[in-house]
């Protein structure tokens, strides 16, 4: 029996005619984009109460009264993880948190029909008023598809319509049958197989386009080298491309300094605006450009269909570590935040892959580590070239390199120990390619770019004010100060792998957010020098601390899980104390060692 039979009856229908829209399909069929176009962008994201699952909903252009809601993918009727269940208690109408909706879009890939008509015909048998969206009709067309979509139409006794979501004329269609309403679904239905036949007029032998592409791409050794080349190409961009913005950011933050000086008397709230505030926020607001430079390649992977290709080449590299090939999509989402990364990981089927995902998902490096490596290498590694690459660029790419490898380490030793079990194979539809829409890439980069601001604004924000009166008060010495009293308790512990009382007490607010620790060593550094101090934090560095410490709180951060967020996230998505607290100690212990061994292997090199 499907598990909607006993959805209860449908909620009573809201007030003055609003109707609710559902958008529901499998994943990779271009839904979102769908609902970016029908909305316009103005959406808002939400999390479902109770569970780490993220919904978006907004009005349909010109028509308020129809309420859009971008539901996560669904692949059947069958719960496979919080992501599917949420979808299903919506449709069904067993959500407390969303209506039941008037009207479901079952968006699917033209160019996938064939497969993805058995979804289509399990949807309509809810008996849910329906509008069948074949989406990239396009990019189907392209690859010699023809469509008739009248004829599908009159067999399913639902309105069935060709769209092409990124395109205002591919969403004409739609935005029409939506404002029409959709319809129940004809009885007795004919087969999958019948009916993609009778909508299919013409069809290619195969996706010429895609798989001339995927002949190189998803080759054994070239596929893999491309790889490799393409990972290697973003992190010399994150560096090259930024210099010129940030160096505007960071010219802008000591000028605003500068005028504040110059306009207020030299008491207390001059240096609380200038040595914490601006100090601590204006330290890490000048790394937005890498952060939005690293977040547009990993959408445009996404969105051109390349990411997926990027877990089908490394499954086996991944199973032979001990995880499911369906962990690189949440290990590679971990790159942007561990936290949607380690959320990915809810549509694994089995438990012990999911477990595992999480357990080193954290060991990715998140964007909110490239304030802090992005501020050592600029102090500390030189801006030249090695050959044709930049050396700064080779570092960054050589700490991301350090976390994968070390990933697959430890999913082996986990394999082998405490999360033993059969690993899954991975098995998944390639999507076609195409080209990313720029609306969709600016709306996703505007997106990310409000989350660090945000972070910027509230977290860093509070935490710059009261690491300034810890730091200021009460003696005249950083020792002496609250902070300086706090730090001292626990330097013992980090002494011996070279950390210094500035760099222990900014690791106290960094547990926080990582990239904390960079606004909270301006906001210490400001304060020591406050008359002195016009150079930006990296030339501070390079003048109080020696490239061995340096090094050292680099590898502290490649495995430290300096994250509050994340640990709460994992413990929540692990439903497990015990686990929670074996992910965060055996962090902790190999960022200990990792850090230690930098520390003494560079002095013994002369460092």
């Amino acid at each position: 029996m499907s598990p909607l039979d006993s959805a209860p009856a449908a909620a009573t229908e809201t007030e003055a005619k609003e109707r609710v829209i559902a958008l529901v399909g499998p994943p990779n069929v271009g839904k979102t984009t769908l609902f970016n176009g029908l909305t316009g962008g103005r959406a808002k994201i939400g999390n479902y109460p109770g569970v780490t699952v993220e919904f978006a909903e907004g009005r349909l252009s010109g028509a308020d009264h129809l309420r859009i809601i971008d539901l996560p993918g669904l692949l059947g009727l069958e719960p496979r993880g919080a992501d599917s269940k949420v979808t299903l208690d919506v449709i069904s109408g067993r959500s407390e948190a969303l209506p039941k909706p008037d009207t479901l879009v079952i968006v699917v890939d033209a160019g996938q029909l064939k497969r993805q008509m058995p979804f289509v015909l399990k949807i309509l048998g809810l008996g849910i008023p329906s509008i069948v969206a074949l989406n990239m009709a396009d990019l189907a067309i392209r690859d010699g598809f023809a469509f008739d979509a009248e004829a599908l139409e009159r067999a399913l006794g639902v309105p069935v319509v060709l769209t092409t979501a990124p395109r205002k004329a591919g969403r004409s269609d739609i935005e029409k049958a939506l404002l029409e309403g959709g319809r129940v679904a004809a009885d007795d239905l004919p087969s999958a197989r019948d009916l993609a036949s009778l909508a299919i007029t013409q069809e290619p032998e195969g996706d010429q386009f895609t798989a001339g592409i995927d002949r190189v791409l998803l080759h054994p050794v070239a596929g893999l080298v491309i790889l490799a080349a393409i990972l290697f190409f973003v992190f010399q961009a994150v560096f090259a491309w930024s210099a010129w913005p940030m160096d505007q950011l960071d010219r802008a933050v000591v000028g605003l300094q500068t005028a504040i000086e110059g306009a207020m008397p030299d008491n207390w709230l001059r240096s609380l605006v200038v040595d914490g505030i601006l100090a601590g926020v204006g330290s890490v607001v000048i790394f937005l450009p890498q952060i939005l430079i690293l977040f547009f390649f990993i959408l445009v992977l996404e969105m051109s269909g390349y990411m997926a290709r990027a877990a089908f080449l490394t499954d086996e590299l991944m199973r032979r570590a001990g995880l499911s090939g369906r962990a690189v999509i949440p290990l590679l989402s971990s790159f942007a935040c561990a936290i949607p990364g380690m959320m990915a990981a809810r549509t694994m089927e089995s438990e012990r892959d999911r477990l595992v995902t999480i357990l080193v998902a954290p060991l990715m490096t998140c964007s909110a580590r490239l304030p802090v490596y992005a501020v050592l290498i600029a102090a500390f590694i030189p801006n030249r070239l090695v050959g044709p690459f930049n050396l700064q660029g080779l570092v960054l790419f050589g700490l991301y390199l350090a976390a994968v490898v070390s990933g697959l380490l430890v999913a082996l030793v986990l394999k082998k120990t405490v999360a033993g079990g059969q690993t899954q194979r991975l098995v998944m539809d390639l999507p076609s390619y195409k080209w990313p829409q720029p609306k969709d890439l600016l709306i996703g980069l505007w997106r990310r770019a409000l989350i660090f601001l945000r972070r910027a604004g509230t977290i860093i924000f509070t935490v710059s004010i009261v690491l300034w009166v810890l730091v200021s008060y009460p003696g005249d010495t950083l020792r002496e100060s609250f902070a300086g009293r706090i730090g001292s308790v626990i330097e013992p512990l980090f002494r011996p792998i070279g950390f210094t009382l500035e760099m222990v007490i900014a690791l106290i607010p960094g547990l926080a957010a990582r990239e904390v620790a960079v606004g909270a060593l301006g906001t210490v550094y400001a304060v020591q020098n406050a008359e002195e101090n016009q150079e930006s934090l990296a030339a501070v560095l390079q003048n109080e601390w020696s490239l061995a410490a340096a090094l050292a709180f680099l590898a502290w951060y490649v495995y430290a899980p300096q994250c509050i967020s994340t640990i709460a996230v994992a413990r929540r998505e692990m439903n497990s104390g015990r686990w929670t607290a074996f992910m965060v100690g055996y962090l902790f212990a190999l960022a200990y060692v990792a850090a230690g061994l930098t520390y003494w292997i560079a002095r013994a090199l002369g460092a």
